[in-house]
């Protein structure tokens, strides 16, 4: 818990000193970094919605382009990584296949768009355990795994039905997964966010991001 509050408070310092968004909103309602002294003391900052990333990504953005590796858009949001930022995306990601059987010698389809950051962060992962990666259909060599995005996801659950899903939650504001859910458990990566319920909608605060830290992102999403 100590080690989360630290974190706690570092980014919310790191964005409010960096980011002219959330310096704006910050000072609107009246709260400064050194109010956060608790876990409990997220709730005074400020809500994060949708709509207020889409069309402020450069003011959210904390560092100059020259610190940045890596810009991607997925459904017209724009999100900038550092070689920080990465690197926690594909170890959250290998964390999530190694739960879900993903081992070395593992043969693993990719049925995505490969300009979207999330899937070159699945394969970088993937490629790290040490799996086998098809990026197109290949005669003669079978998959044992896919990975693909929601629509295609679908796709294959109802063409083999008997298949076992797995889903890892990564919405496009936040370029990255959050949240690994398989047929009866819901886990998620303690160490990179802080999660809170909000009248049951799943509130997330990233505290490892470093281009574009998201501070009480209202996800839309329901437990």
């Amino acid at each position: 818990m100590a080690e989360k509050l630290e974190r706690l408070k570092k980014i919310v310092a790191w964005a409010y000193e960096k980011s002219a968004f959330y310096q704006k909103s910050f000072q609107k309602h009246g709260v400064a970094p050194e109010d956060i002294q608790s876990l409990a003391d997220v709730e005074k900052l400020p809500l994060l919605t949708r709509e207020e990333i889409r069309g402020n990504e450069f003011e959210i953005l904390t560092l100059p382009l020259s610190s940045i590796v890596r810009v991607a858009q997925c459904d017209g949001i724009t999100k900038f990584y550092t070689k920080g930022d990465i690197q926690n995306g594909v170890e959250i990601m290998t964390r999530c296949f190694m739960a879900a059987g993903v081992l070395r010698g593992s043969i693993v389809g990719i049925a995505g768009d490969l300009s979207d950051s999330r899937i070159l962060d699945a394969i970088n992962a993937l490629e790290s355990i040490g799996a086998t990666v098809i990026l197109r259909e290949v005669k003669n060599i079978g998959v044992d795994t896919v990975i693909s995005t929601a629509p295609k996801g679908l796709t294959v659950s109802k063409t083999f039905p008997q298949t076992k899903i797995f889903n890892l939650h990564a919405p496009p504001e936040l370029g990255q997964v959050f949240l690994y859910q398989d047929a009866a458990n819901y886990y998620f990566q303690e160490e990179h966010f802080l999660i809170e319920s909000l009248a049951g909608e799943l509130v997330i605060t990233t505290l490892t991001a470093q281009a574009q830290p998201l501070i009480r992102f209202r996800t839309g999403r329901k437990l």
